[in-house]
């Protein structure tokens, strides 16, 4: 069995217990050291055999799946499997060589920060939609058209944009391009390596967001947070589905209006 686990963010706790369990029976492991932890690898055996991704290609990883037919493999990519994690092209061998293969999903980056910044992203009245995205660069074949940031700002949701740390400027005047309903004035989070032991977290808007990632000085592990959601909101609106007004399958409505 080839099984693509979520690492999470980073921490070793925000592992979950089925991922743990994989990397516990794993004969062989395939993971980046450049975007996962060592620490994370504390759930395998002394006698596992590992290999580091980072400088591998797609073929030369599944030449390990290949040179270990009735192995247990554990396939560690950072944060979620389905979210940047390249694993279609992987199972797209499995399916091909007939390998059985599962995915066992990981915490993001996303939501750890959320975790670490003590925020809801989708707040009621203010943002109900969240868009995980990217800058298109050298990998831009891979958007499709109408998916470049500015296309998304239109909207004035909460955005959370990975592998885009090493163009600021590029993505600043994307966020406010013609067409945007986001602001200067509008909240921002850089967020690095969230849940290291290094972690990062700076409050910026987006106005200002070209100069705090360079003040940051990191380009890898970093992501943005972007969307009015993130500011701090007094008696922000109540949600529909605890208030005592509004009647679902398992609960009558009290007398009175519905929250706005």
């Amino acid at each position: 069995m080839i099984s693509f686990v979520g690492a999470g963010p980073g921490a070793p706790d925000l592992l979950t217990i089925r991922g743990a369990q994989r990397l516990s029976e794993a004969d062989v492991v395939v993971w980046a050291a450049s975007l996962v932890p060592e620490a994370v690898l504390g759930c395998c055996r002394p006698d596992v055999i590992v290999h580091d991704s980072k400088t591998m290609t797609l073929e030369a990883v599944t030449a390990v799946y290949a040179a270990n037919p009735d192995a247990s493999i554990v396939r560690l990519h950072s944060g979620d499997p389905s979210v940047y994690g390249a694993i279609a092209e992987q199972i797209d061998w499995c399916l091909t060589h007939e390998r059985a293969f599962e995915i066992v999903p990981g915490v993001t980056s996303m939501a750890a920060t959320a975790a670490a910044l003590g925020q809801e992203l989708t707040v009621p009245g203010v943002s109900q939609s969240v868009v995980l995205t990217r800058l298109a660069n050298r990998t831009r074949s891979s958007m499709s058209q109408h998916e470049d940031v500015s296309s998304f700002a239109g909207h004035g949701v909460t955005m959370a944009i990975f592998l885009s740390a090493a163009r600021p400027q590029e993505l600043q005047d994307q966020l406010l391009a013609l067409g945007s309903r986001y602001s200067p004035e509008t909240p921002a989070v850089i967020a690095f390596r969230v849940s290291w032991p290094d972690e990062r977290i700076v409050r910026t808007t987006v106005g200002t967001l070209t100069t705090a990632l360079i003040d940051l000085g990191e380009t890898a592990t970093v992501l943005v947070l972007v969307g009015p959601a993130l500011a701090p909101i007094a008696g922000p609106a109540r949600s529909h589905v605890y208030a005592s007004t509004y009647a679902h399958t398992y609960r009558s409505a009290a007398n009175g209006d519905c929250p706005s």
